[in-house]
């Protein structure tokens, strides 16, 4: 290989058992939207699955229907679904046993039409604006669609197994944000419960509320990067402090090594010109693979047990690093990050180097890149 994103599936489903341990009887939803966060949709679902995870969590409604369509079946896991357009596809979803998030009246019909066209009844997640201002209703339209939930469930057409909301500020603790969306979101339960409405689960927390927030908890938690054993609040602590270990490892081999003389240019641009003769060394790694190009100059690898730099500008398949006169060898392994335990770069590391987030960081791994599972099976039975 050349290069490759390890995935600890073993990691993975530690860490939906540490959350769990977080939630008294809250039930979890693994959200696995985004090729689960860059680490492959279907085999992280299935050990969310193992750890005793009842939901899963998609954005669009292919990422729900592929679920289904790779056996994951109802009685294994309830799907939520909750972002969508009028196209859909509200039919095959239905018939898929797919909850669907509603955030308006016009999704409520498109379901209702979907139900009258297959024959089976629906599942509904209604979901309320508390302050994200994303989706969901606003407070003055939310009585309007609970009305018309409720009539469609009369009459029999649907179930609203949920209601819900999302925080907007849920990772800066304290923020002045999180109280008032917690006082609507009850507020918008209320509502429903008068209007005969009985849900499932209502549920509220994101990842970093599910650490940080237990008054946010309610039934259920949907946990996203904290799963792969990111923090999503790093100023409050690392994966260690909550109990979670990074699920992904990045690396690859040297695709070439050579000694170079004292002001060479290196990469597009010659931003970064050699002070000295030294070696430097490729990495068949680049944009197109996710490879931030605004970590030119700054993203660190592992690389001969020493921490490098990248030395210039990340291009759409490469990027060097300057090893000062250190031997290399091509096909030597240099990570990119990791859990950070043996001395590798973690993915928050590569994110401040970037100036960006680590959800960044692992979801735009690209499918050029092979994921390799580990941990694929539980210790002493199957999986």
């Amino acid at each position: 290989m050349s290069a490759e994103a390890v995935v600890d599936l073993a990691a993975l489903r530690g860490n939906i058992r540490a959350l769990r341990a977080r939630i008294g009887s809250a039930a979890v939803m693994s959200v696995v939207k985004a090729d689960a966060y860059g680490h492959g949709m279907v085999p992280c679902a299935r050990a969310a699955v193992e750890a005793g995870a009842g939901w899963l969590g998609t954005a669009v409604p292919e990422e729900a229907l592929a679920l289904r369509a790779a056996g994951i079946t109802p009685d294994q896991a309830r799907v939520l679904c909750w972002l969508w357009t009028p196209d859909g596809p509200w039919e095959r979803t239905v018939a898929a046993d797919i909850d669907i998030s509603v955030s308006g009246e016009w999704a409520l019909r498109r379901v209702v039409d979907a139900v009258r066209a297959t024959g089976r009844p629906a599942r509904i997640h209604l979901k309320a604006d508390t302050g994200l201002g994303r989706n969901g209703a606003q407070p003055h339209d939310w009585p309007d669609l609970v009305r018309a939930a409720r009539a469609a469930e009369a009459e029999g057409l649907l179930t609203v197994s949920g209601v819900w909301s999302h925080f907007a500020c849920a990772d800066e603790p304290g923020h002045p944000s999180i109280e008032p969306q917690l006082v609507r979101f009850r507020e918008a339960l209320a509502l429903a419960e008068a209007a005969g409405l009985r849900p499932e689960v209502r549920h509220l927390a994101n990842s970093p509320a599910t650490l940080l927030l237990p008054q946010a908890h309610f039934d259920l938690v949907r946990p996203g990067l904290a799963q792969y054993g990111l923090s999503p609040v790093p100023e409050v602590g690392g994966p260690a402090d909550f109990g979670l270990r990074p699920v992904m490892t990045l690396r690859a081999r040297l695709a070439s090594v050579k000694s170079v003389p004292a002001g060479h240019g290196v990469s597009y641009g010659h931003s970064y010109v050699t002070q000295t003769g030294t070696t430097l060394a490729l990495v068949p790694l680049g944009y197109a693979d996710g490879v931030p190009r605004h970590a030119s100059g700054a993203g660190p690898v592992l690389l001969g047990g020493k921490w490098r730099t990248v030395a210039g500008r990340v291009a759409m398949d490469q990027f060097v690093v300057d090893l000062g006169g250190d031997p290399a060898e091509v096909g030597d392994e240099v990570v990119l990050f990791g859990p950070g335990d043996r001395g590798e770069p973690t993915a928050e590391d590569w994110a401040r180097a970037s100036g960006t987030i680590s959800y960044e960081i692992v979801t735009r791994i690209g499918p050029r890149v092979p994921r390799r599972y580990t941990g694929v099976a539980e210790a002493g039975g199957g999986g």
